[in-house]
């Protein structure tokens, strides 16, 4: 091996130990930046809430402030449980259950609600249209909830049936973790 190809091999070998270098360097410059856009501890604990759902009689409904944004918890009574599942969804504007913990189900009754009777329902209180917040205990035209800013009607499992909001209500990432408490998120 000559001189010259000995040299060659060394300048690559400092070639490569300095790029080398400068990538850990520069990865331990950008890491606090990235690292810094994560979600703080006071934000974390908003991500999830326990909600004490003992109190709330069948037909009344409790409201609560999930990420800044009102949820409705409803305990429906047999005649909103019947009157929900008797509409046919292809008569529906939106046809989709809009509900986080069942992804790409209909709009049928059943899809929209946290138990399987039906008597639980769990919604983010927010019109679809403009997001304003629809009023409940049966107002409106099906029995729902009604958003009087621009009229839109929402039926007892929170699908929009008449007024200008183009989808249903939306259900949260929501379970039951005992017999009186649901955790949002």
């Amino acid at each position: 091996m000559s001189h010259a190809e000995d040299a060659g091999t060394r300048r690559d070998f400092l070639y490569y130990a300095t790029a080398g270098t400068g990538a850990v360097a520069a990865g331990a410059a950008i890491w606090p930046l990235v690292n810094q856009m994560n979600a703080s501890a006071d934000v974390k604990a908003l991500a999830s809430i326990y909600v004490d759902v003992s109190g709330v009689e069948t037909g009344t409904q409790l409201t609560v402030k999930w990420r800044g944004k009102p949820v409705f918890i409803r305990r429906r009574t047999p005649q909103e449980i019947e009157a929900g599942r008797a509409v046919d969804v292809s008569t529906l504007t939106d046809k989709t259950a809009e509900n986080a913990n069942k992804p790409g189900a209909d709009a049928a009754d059943q899809n929209r609600t946290l138990d399987e009777a039906g008597e639980w329902l769990v919604m983010m209180g927010v019109c679809t249209h403009l997001g304003c917040v629809p009023l409940g205990n049966g107002s409106g035209d099906f029995g729902g909830w009604f958003c009087p800013c621009h009229g839109s009607h929402y039926d007892t499992a929170g699908r929009i049936r008449k007024g200008p909001a183009p989808r249903n209500l939306d259900i949260p990432v929501a379970k039951f973790t005992d017999e009186k408490t649901i955790l949002l998120g």
